[in-house]
């Protein structure tokens, strides 16, 4: 017999979101926000929405003529989506990608990016004791350390030690946050000599990269010199406990792994097209472990 209770009670007047991506499949943010919208009983619904690349525009659009409140955005569409829609928020164009749509009453449609805070959401809550009055060190330069930047910067740290393989990109990255930010980006090669060389009194360290996650190799850094009372955070979640985070473990650093980021940065996106500004519990992420087989 049918459970009628189990049955999502959607009206007519639902409020609808979703997460545009090529591919979709893998997100875990219908799963969070369906647990959302029950906990707070909220008619809406949060969908997949698996968008071709040369069709971009045209799901855009879709958003408008559908009456959607918005929706997330992921890979390859962070930047792309940019000059398709009609505002940006500051700090969207300070990363320069989009995560996060939110179409008006009118069919307008802005562009803002949580990553960045989420990020930051993430590691107060996971690591309290985090001092942001010292340097943080950043591996990686593309969108993601582009967010994460931000962040600290943002929260005042007086200096990120920028890491990448391609010195090249740390240094256009650096030089984009110029003159936005008093504090400065030092970008320095990805070398086992100036990595050790660079870690004196940082408070956190952080991986952007996708180095560590499933069906990639790990990050091949000595942790040795990484001050004892610093934080390590890793924003990979697939697996949840990476390589570098275990390193740091086994050194007896304090870890921020990068599941809760990806639950804090949605918190923003619900608010705009649900109404409520959710939680992020332990249900919840218990909930979301549970669908990755953690």
């Amino acid at each position: 017999m049918t459970d009628f209770a189990q049955i999502p009670a959607h009206s007519g007047r639902s409020a609808v979101a979703g997460i545009m991506g090529w591919p979709v499949a893998h997100s875990q943010s219908p799963r969070l926000h369906a647990y959302w919208l029950n906990h707070y009983g909220i008619d809406g619904a949060y969908i997949p929405l698996p968008v071709m690349p040369d069709r971009l525009s045209d799901a855009i659009n879709g958003l408008r003529a559908f009456g959607f409140r918005g929706a997330n955005v992921t890979i390859p569409f962070k930047e792309a989506v940019i000059p398709l829609i009609d505002e940006l928020t500051p700090v969207a164009r300070l990363i320069g990608a989009v995560n996060t749509l939110i179409v008006d009453a009118d069919g307008k449609i802005t562009g803002t990016n949580t990553d960045s805070p989420g990020f930051l959401d993430n590691l107060r809550h996971g690591a309290p004791q985090w001092d942001a009055r010292r340097p943080a060190a950043v591996i990686g330069a593309g969108g993601a350390a582009r967010a994460v930047c931000a962040a600290l910067l943002g929260a005042g740290v007086p200096e990120v030690r920028l890491f990448n393989r391609t010195f090249d990109k740390a240094e256009t990255l650096a030089a984009h946050f110029r003159p936005y930010f008093k504090s400065p980006i030092r970008p320095l090669p990805l070398e086992e000599k100036v990595w050790e060389g660079s870690l004196a009194e940082v408070g956190v360290v952080v991986n952007t990269t996708s180095l560590g996650m499933t069906g990639h190799p790990p990050i091949a850094l000595d942790l040795g010199l990484i001050p004892a009372d610093a934080v390590v955070v890793d924003i990979v979640y697939n697996p949840l406990r990476t390589p570098f985070l275990a390193a740091a473990e086994a050194r007896g650093l304090a870890t921020v792994d990068g599941l809760g980021m990806l639950l804090f940065q949605a918190r923003a996106g619900f608010q705009h097209w649900f109404g409520e500004l959710p939680e992020v519990t332990d249900d919840l992420r218990a909930y979301v472990l549970q669908a990755m087989g953690a």
